[in-house]
């Protein structure tokens, strides 16, 4: 690393200031309350029989809330003389094997003793039938024997693909239900045909499936729960549309069209399940999806102690540090390129001994003039931009944006003797 020191000596790490960022933070009041409305409807009340073995499909990573919603679906179905139970809809996450599933709902906090229903996990599926293509679709065994089924998720923009119908309810079924075999499939012809695949596949299990009703929720830009919904099967995709078109709406951002160097201080898959969220970076997977800034060089310093290794998400960023190579599960990492056919994001980018080296190595290569004019902006993750850091070269820009508010005085990014801003 001799040479490499030498190159990135001279290189000047910019003063820094705080900024808050302002965003509408509206959002549902008492969850239970809400939820509990929506659910007694007697429409939807009328589907659930006594006696009815009903499998509640859960598992987006990140879900605000998601303990509570859950515990109150289950509480619903229970009163109304249903056994419902908790199956694991996560694709192939959780190293795609049953008990990695149930340490992944687990983490999330959801076990028997939390929502009051026995989890059963397994990766067995059966197959409902083909598209017009030839593409199988696969469910979940268990959820598919069931006497009903209920799917609780977010909606929400996906990071690869734009539609109509993206990250949502109809994800979950086609994907998250699908379980390895189904995600695989799902993805097997690319990003490129995502946007009529899933919406296809989700209403293949929905005509063959009893389907009871679907909870719904909008989170706000705070990754807060701003609404909340109870659809009918038939409704799903039309509802999911709009919910979608919220979403975007109240989707957070990084107030500056042009960063020559974002720095991220740790990625995960309980932040994304892209390991940092591509609508803020402005980095995709691929090329079927847009949005964000254009960041010319993009450092990830660390993982988060829940992604447990998996690294999914550091091959978008250009540089990271040897803490993050020696954290990363290759095996864990792996499998999510291998299941969504995108392996660019399970790459290693160029890994360097410790956060002061790779992000002066970040400005060095950003393409300006003048590396003390730098644009950086640093933050914790994508999931916390409320308050973000940006160097003093842009402070002028943060006085003239009313969704910005200077917290700060310029002051040094202070490095520890390992050259590292933390551990």
């Amino acid at each position: 690393m001799e040479v490499i020191d030498k190159l990135v000596k001279d290189i000047p790490v910019p003063s820094m200031v705080k900024v808050k960022q302002t965003f509408d933070d509206a959002q549902v009041e008492n969850v239970t309350t809400e939820l509990n409305q929506q659910l007694n409807q007697q429409v939807i009340k009328e589907k659930v029989k006594p006696g009815m073995e009903i499998a509640i499909a859960v598992g987006s990573r990140g879900l605000d809330r998601v303990v509570e919603l859950t515990k109150v679906t289950v509480q619903f179905l229970q009163e109304l003389g249903a056994q419902p139970f908790i199956v694991p809809s996560m694709g192939s996450h959780g190293g795609a094997t049953a008990e990695g599933q149930k340490n992944v709902l687990k983490h999330l906090g959801i076990t028997e003793d939390t929502v009051g229903a026995e989890v059963r996990s397994s990766m067995e599926v059966i197959e409902l039938g083909k598209l017009e293509n030839g593409l199988p679709v696969y469910m979940d065994k268990l959820a598919a024997n069931a006497d009903g089924i209920v799917v609780i998720n977010r909606v929400k923009p996906h990071t690869a693909f734009r539609g109509p119908i993206e990250s949502g309810i109809m994800k979950m079924i086609s994907i998250g239900l699908g379980k390895q075999k189904g995600a695989e499939t799902c993805h097997q012809l690319g990003f490129k045909h995502m946007a009529e695949h899933v919406p296809a596949m989700a209403k293949l299990a929905l005509a063959q499936k009893p389907f009871l009703f679907a909870v719904a929720t909008v989170e706000n830009a705070f990754d807060k729960i701003a609404k909340v919904a109870v659809w009918k099967p038939e409704e799903i995709e039309k509802e999911e549309t709009k919910f979608l078109k919220l979403a975007k709406e109240s989707l957070p951002r990084i107030f500056f069209d042009q960063i020559d160097v974002l720095v991220i201080d740790k990625i995960g898959k309980n932040i994304s399940g892209d390991g940092m969220d591509p609508n803020i970076t402005g980095r995709y997977p691929t090329p079927y999806a847009y949005g964000g800034p254009d960041v010319t060089k993009m450092v990830v310093l660390d993982l988060t102690e829940q992604t447990e290794g998996n690294a999914n998400g550091v091959g978008t960023a250009d540089f990271t540090t040897q803490r993050v190579y020696d954290k990363m599960d290759r095996e864990t990492t792996y499998i999510n390129g291998l299941t969504s056919t995108v392996v660019g994001p399970t790459h290693l980018s160029t890994a360097l001994k410790n956060d002061e080296t790779v992000i002066k190595a970040a400005i060095k290569t950003c393409n300006i003039l003048d590396f003390t004019k730098v644009r950086l902006v640093r933050i914790k993750n994508t999931l916390e931009i409320g308050e973000i850091e940006v160097s003093a070269a842009m402070v002028e820009e943060v006085k003239a944006n009313e969704n910005l508010q200077q917290l700060s005085e310029p002051y040094p990014l202070v490095f520890n003797e390992n050259g590292n801003l933390f551990e």
